[in-house]
């Protein structure tokens, strides 16, 4: 079976996660930040440590190597949504630079655990340039979009390009809408999940027309997700392997649209760790190495 890291929907091998004792440290810690970071509601630390774990068991359940991040007092809550710090093509990891300014310190803070994975780091975004790790997303082994918003810029975008060198065939410029403004956390996988190689989950309103439409010129069969299912972050959803995937309990309709189109799904709890700080499973976790 052939390797590589140019995938959302292979066979993960390999992924990172930055556990609840390492990114919220505890009530306290919590306490004081919430509310400046956006939060919806503040976690409670002793109830998210035990999502936290059986999210985790769940994992361990499909054969996956898992590495963890390091705590950092640089670092914040946010930290626990790790996706967001860097991105992976088949040549190495590059760092990202955060929109989200209290997560600046969080791409440096990460990249040990790469030099762990033997995976090599190409560089960073730098300078004005601003990139986020939950607005890329691999369609296929040659071709990757990229959101242009609020966290994610053409300078940034540029300096993705100049890394990735031959590594991509398109990149897929996807710009987002204004949608609740720039303090919002808003990313292209809000509204993208791919779950195979010809299937994708979209929801459709937040998309441009040409990137829906690429989409359909690529091969892709759109699962929707429902208006009612969008807050619950129903299209936030990874695939541990084709057609195989992990999402947040609560999404009845998408679940049941997702196994009528060959899926298999298990769900998780996610109150504290997912729905408060809008971040679900993909954005906790950044896989690295999958089957493809």
């Amino acid at each position: 079976m052939k390797t590589g890291m140019q995938s959302e929907v292979g066979k993960i091998r390999s992924l990172i996660l930055k556990g609840v004792h390492d990114a919220f440290e505890n009530q306290d810690s919590i306490d004081q930040q919430w509310q400046s970071l956006n939060y919806i509601d503040k976690p409670n630390f002793a109830k998210a440590a035990a999502e936290y774990e059986i999210f985790v068991e769940l994992l361990t359940q499909f054969d996956i190597e898992i590495f963890y991040s390091s705590p950092n007092q640089a670092t914040g809550l946010d930290s626990i949504y790790v996706r967001d710090t860097s991105l992976i093509c088949d040549k190495g990891a590059i760092l990202c630079n955060m929109g989200k300014k209290a997560r600046q310190a969080e791409p440096q803070a990460n990249s040990a655990v790469f030099a762990t994975m033997d995976v090599p780091i190409l560089g960073a975004i730098e300078g004005d340039g601003q990139v986020e790790g939950g607005d890329v997303t691999w369609l296929n082994e040659r071709t990757l979009a990229i959101a242009e918003g609020y966290r994610t810029n053409a300078s940034g975008i540029a300096q993705l390009r100049e890394y990735l060198g031959n590594c991509v065939d398109e990149l897929v410029v996807a710009p987002l809408p204004h949608w609740q403004g720039a303090g919002d956390v808003f990313h292209l996988m809000s509204c993208l999940s791919p779950i195979d190689e010809d299937l994708c989950l979209v929801y459709s309103p937040l998309l441009t027309v040409p990137f829906r439409n690429r989409l359909l010129d690529l091969g892709f069969s759109l699962v929707e997700v429902p208006i009612e299912e969008f807050n619950s972050m129903a299209c936030n959803v990874l695939a541990v392997a084709p057609r195989q995937c992990i999402m947040l309990e609560g999404n009845p309709i998408t679940r049941k649209r997702l196994e009528d189109a060959g899926a298999e799904v298990s769900v998780y709890k996610g109150e504290e760790i997912s729905l408060k700080g809008c971040g679900g499973p993909t954005c906790l976790t950044r896989p690295v190495l999958r089957n493809l």
